[in-house]
């Protein structure tokens, strides 16, 4: 698969314009600003395929990226923080949970938790949920760049051990910045 052969496919921002059929996909999930987009944009080595933004939120609809016609790398809206609506959240919120719901084309969740930050409340709900359900999932810990030598490799280690990781899910410290993690979160993402 090309991932360098990579585009836009669909914003859904309505239960009804989700795709669940068809070929593989991979979703992003996690708090707004936890950096999904810059992830998706150093998987693929393009530089604004997906939107990124300093202001929290930005990503408003569910974002389909068509990899070399093989897969759809999924972009969600992120939960959390950002500042918006109660409406607004309630509808990303449906809009979230209709996309996991019968979706027999999703085949792994990669779940971003910002290194620095750690496990926040939403966080573990939602690895909960992953756990539970049965879901696929990977965790990516963002922002490995921002952490000195010492403190990253700790807080590594902590995520590995948090119980709500099972021991078999691979934990992958990940910089858009340097693009450390990139091939390996690529080799399990597509393999």
């Amino acid at each position: 698969m090309n991932l360098n052969n990579a585009s836009l496919a669909v914003c859904a921002g309505l239960p009804s314009q989700l795709i669940k059929s068809g070929i593989p996909q991979a979703a992003f999930s996690g708090r707004s600003n936890v950096g999904k987009s810059s992830l998706i944009n150093r998987l693929l080595r393009r530089k604004a395929l997906a939107r990124t933004s300093s202001q929290p939120g930005k990503t408003v609809t569910v974002n389909y990226y068509s990899v070399d016609g093989e897969m759809y790398l999924v972009d969600l809206p992120g939960y959390g923080f950002a500042k918006r609506s109660d409406a607004e959240k309630k509808r990303w919120s449906k809009l979230v949970e209709s996309y996991f719901t019968d979706n027999p084309s999703l085949r792994l969740v990669v779940q971003l938790v910002d290194l620095k930050v750690g496990i926040t409340r939403d966080d573990a709900d939602m690895l909960d949920w992953l756990y539970e359900t049965k879901t696929p999932f990977i965790v990516a810990a963002t922002k490995a760049d921002k952490l000195s030598v010492t403190a990253r490799k700790a807080r590594l280690e902590e995520l590995k051990n948090d119980e709500l990781i099972p021991d078999d899910v691979p934990v992958i410290a990940f910089s858009a910045l340097s693009g450390e993690g990139r091939d390996e979160l690529a080799a399990l993402i597509l393999g």
